[in-house]
């Protein structure tokens, strides 16, 4: 299409400094000696962001979800960085360079418009591009720049003379790459296409272009090989039994038969039916018609156990014990990055932002990405959200099919991102499958946008292709009713005392708490008597460092599952644990105590509680869960009394309703009573008293958090001009806080005499080397592998536990910002989520160079209890 101009250029003076677009640099170039020279220039750069961008299109096999992106949309990508011809940007290359500037452009003030991606999206606008196209190349850095009010024309940009060869490079590369700007129609799409122009920079910045003396036409398809980009290959027309070893039964052959396009499907059954399998072979179903480019299994919260990606691989790769196939074609490529969890950081180069020290060189993140992955459901509801990068998960995500794992009713309180999440991901072309024991009708309806009729249960809702017009009820036969005794108690030392008595005589108990802290308190109360008693007693829960909770999974998820069998009747053990020992595993009690929690969780505990009927047990086991609760009327009155801890993890509302429906059961019949339970709870109702304020509070919110209304404010995903992008430390995507800082513990951190290198020795005393400036001391394949060994003494913690940040320049005197993201020089909202802190021979935590460590509480690590947060009193 031709340029237009939105208005003439004022006739002011041309500006003498204004530098060709073929001279400008669009980066510096650091050499092995540590040299910085003025890299490719914009010219190339955009060039090769635009090629990039058309090998990822053209990669794509799917047809439909490669239909989502228009011609033009190469050309969109490459223009993302035309605002690098400007003074400032120039002036920003010459000075990291030591080079002469430009005067009167002062390379500081960028931050105060969004850094050259704003000049971008502003030239974008001056050139009358079509809708939503600035904003698609404004926003690559993830954020939206604040240019409400500014022009591209202005003094500040380099006047009519810059913004003259502005234009002329957007004529050249629409002349070198052949087409125009895309004409996008959707909000998703322009979505779609932001999270390309993001992902395609970021290739178009690594390392097959960072020298300007090497040549780069024929990088292009390597470099998108090595992000992972490569196309996977399966077996073809497997049955259910092969990929599982097993025969399906009625409810999966049910929506495996259901699953045959794009479009939304709910399997709401009891725990222990076989949901994951069935989900994973409808999946299966769809890649092999070449409906789908690939999984994601989105887990409930990062609580979640790492067996269920064990039992990922092994759907993906085989397990000749348990006679599963593998779905991947023994030549598909991506097998080797399945083999461990941090395999894909490993063994891929994303380029720039997914490099050592980027934004995204984060499993979690990038497993959006990756063909397969298992991730949590936060990361996808971001993709419907206007949080930093928010598109290019929802680029991730596009025309694979989505799983999402255990959806409850009590997620109301984030169910308008998820009712978003649903939507777009219905126009981006996914296969969404919904798994859950407990929604109710309400809840159903609208995360599929249409009326429901159907109470029965268990129960399969589908709503095929891309426009929710068709709907199909199909009722599952529920199979085999099993009735578990309750007794509900606040008497907790009697709880201590039963659970003590029942392991001593063989059985296999869990312990549910609803905190961390509540856990690691229960497990000192209970583990040396059980020692003295000859009782295993293990914790389990998400503040332990990698390495540390892997081997502790190993041990007691092994000892509680069926690998366990033959040890069971070795001796009674008791493991205490947080809501990780509700979610996605395969685990089976013979009794369980459990503090009180919203109808919905408690029935995921007791999915835990004599799940097969095959294990072996204690004589003397009969299947009982203890929750401890408090009186109803005094909850109602002060719930954060009475609840405790557990009304800042969940609604006190919603507890209140909860214990209701619970507190004069005795005995319940599985999964018969499941659809009753989750209606009484859940059915809305008018309020009075007590309970109008909780439900209130609920809505509207209170000083510790967002209410349901404040939710949906998030759920605006319109790539508006003046939009506020939130950084991810700000997106709350549940009631209770998220675990969203990442705290690196280490025994010590020192730098060599000349400041070169830096060493960090780990908990286990092994030193870890790296560079305090220059990273090209070390190879690419070095850091990334010495980031991951650094990401595994990494515990993620949530905002009020943890430590004082300290001021960035400190982190970079160690060479962190070679391993860990920073935060973005030209968006001052953005923060760093990482916090370091030391271990002493105590496990007390210590601030780094003198800082100090927390500003009210003291922190320590123990290997046997995790991450901890001690009240000065306590000590």
């Amino acid at each position: 299409m031709p340029l237009k101009r939105t208005k003439p250029i004022s006739s002011q003076q041309a500006d003498a400094t204004a530098r060709r677009f073929e001279e400008c640099p669009a980066k510096s170039f650091t050499d092995k000696r540590g040299q910085v020279h003025p890299g490719r220039t914009v010219f190339n750069h955009c060039q090769i962001v635009g090629l990039v961008a058309k090998e990822l299109i053209d990669r794509i096999s799917v047809a439909d979800l490669k239909g989502l992106f228009p011609e033009g949309t190469a050309y969109t990508a490459a223009s993302h960085d035309i605002g690098k011809v400007s003074p400032t940007f120039y002036n920003k290359i010459m000075r990291a360079c030591g080079l002469p500037l430009i005067s009167g452009a002062n390379p500081d003030l960028e931050k105060t418009w969004g850094g050259h991606a704003g000049i971008s999206q502003l030239t974008a606008k001056h050139l009358s591009a079509p809708e939503f196209v600035p904003e698609i190349i404004g926003q690559h850095h993830g954020f939206s720049p604040p240019v409400h009010g500014k022009r591209a024309g202005d003094d500040i940009f380099g006047g009519a003379a810059w913004l003259a060869e502005r234009e002329k490079l957007v004529e050249s590369l629409q002349a070198a790459l052949g087409e125009s700007w895309a004409t996008v129609t959707s909000v998703a799409q322009a979505r779609l296409l932001a999270g390309l122009t993001s992902v395609a920079d970021w290739i178009g910045s690594g390392q097959h272009f960072d020298d300007p003396e090497k040549p780069w036409e024929g990088a292009i398809a390597k470099a998108v090989d090595e992000a992972g980009f490569i196309t996977a290959t399966y077996k073809p027309a497997l049955s259910f039994e092969t990929v599982f070893g097993f025969s399906p039964r009625l409810a999966q052959s049910e929506l495996i038969d259901q699953v045959n396009c794009p479009g939304v499907y709910v399997l709401e059954a009891p725990m222990g039916l076989g949901k994951t399998e069935a989900a994973l072979y409808a999946a299966y179903r769809m890649l092999d018609s070449n409906q789908a480019s690939g999984i994601y299994f989105a887990l409930p919260t990062q609580l979640t156990s790492n067996k269920i990606f064990e039992r990922f691989n092994d759907f993906l790769q085989g397990n000749e014990t348990k006679g599963m196939a593998g779905i991947l074609a023994d030549d598909c490529a991506h097998r080797s990055f399945l083999l461990h969890g941090s395999a894909w950081l490993l063994e891929t180069d994303m380029g720039e932002e997914g490099r050592p020290g980027g934004a995204w060189f984060n499993q979690s993140k990038r497993g959006l990405l990756a063909p397969f992955a298992v991730g949590t459901i936060d990361q996808a509801l971001m993709a419907a959200m206007n949080v930093k990068h928010g598109f290019v998960r929802a680029f991730g995500l596009a025309g694979k099919v989505v799983i999402l794992d255990e959806v409850h009713t009590y997620d109301a309180y984030t169910g308008t991102l998820l009712d978003a999440l649903v939507s777009l991901l219905r126009e981006l072309h996914c296969t969404v499958i919904i798994l859950s024991a407990t929604l109710n009708q309400e809840r159903r309806q609208t995360l599929l946008g249409q009326p429901v009729s159907s109470t029965d249960y268990p129960l399969i809702t589908a709503s095929p292709g891309r426009e929710a017009v068709a709907l199909h009820e199909v009722s599952v036969p529920p199979g085999e009713s099993r009735v578990v005794n309750l007794h509900v108690t606040h008497n907790e030392a009697e709880a201590i005392e039963q659970t003590l008595i029942r392991a001593e005589m063989g059985q296999q108990v869990l312990w549910i708490e609803n905190t961390v802290k509540e856990a690691q308190q229960r497990y000192l109360d209970l583990a040396a008597r059980a020692t003295e008693l000859g009782i295993g007693c293990g914790l389990l829960h998400s503040r332990f460092t990698a390495d540390d909770r892997q081997q502790r999974e190993d041990i007691w998820v092994n000892l509680f599952g069926k690998s366990g069998w033959e040890q069971r009747q070795q001796q009674g053990r008791i493991l205490v644990g947080t809501q990780v020992l509700e979610q996605s595993l395969d685990i089976d009690a013979d009794f369980m105590v459990s503090r009180f929690a919203p109808t919905d969780m408690l029935l995921q505990r007791l999915g835990r509680l004599w799940r097969h009927d095959e294990t072996p047990r204690c004589p003397t086991a009969h299947p009982e869960a203890w929750l401890l609760a408090p009186v109803l009327e005094d909850a109602a009155e002060h719930p954060l009394q009475h609840f405790g801890a557990s009304a800042y993890v969940y609604s006190p509302y919603v507890l209140c309703r909860s214990l209701e429906v619970w507190q004069s059961l005795n005995q319940l019949r599985l999964p018969d009573d499941i659809r009753d339970l989750i209606e009484r709870t859940y059915t809305s109702r008018a309020e009075q008293g007590l309970m109008a304020r909780w439900l209130h509070e609920l809505d509207e919110g209170s000083r510790q958090r967002k209410g349901r209304n404040a939710m949906q404010q998030l759920a605006r995903i319109a790539l508006a001009e003046d939009g506020k992008t939130l950084p991810e430390s700000k997106a709350q995507t549940r009631y209770s806080e998220s675990e969203s800082y990442e705290v690196l513990l280490l025994k010590g951190l020192q730098r060599d005499r000349e400041g070169t290198m830096a060493t960090l020795t780990l908990l286990d005393g092994e030193q870890v080397q790296l560079p305090v400036r220059n990273r090209n001391l070390l190879t690419r394949a070095e850091l990334r592998q010495r980031t991951a060994k650094l990401m595994r003494q990494v515990v993620n913690v949530p905002p009020g536990d943890k430590p004082q940040s300290v001021p960035t320049d400190v982190l970079r005197h160690f060479g962190l910002q070679h391993c860990f993201y920073l935060g973005h020089p030209d968006w001052p909202d953005d923060e760093s989520m990482l916090r370091v802190a030391l271990v002493d021979s105590t496990g007390s935590l210590r601030g780094i160079e003198h800082y100090e460590i927390h500003e009210k509480h003291a922190l320590e690590y123990r290997d046997d209890l995790g991450f901890r947060v001690i009240k000065h009193q306590e000590r």
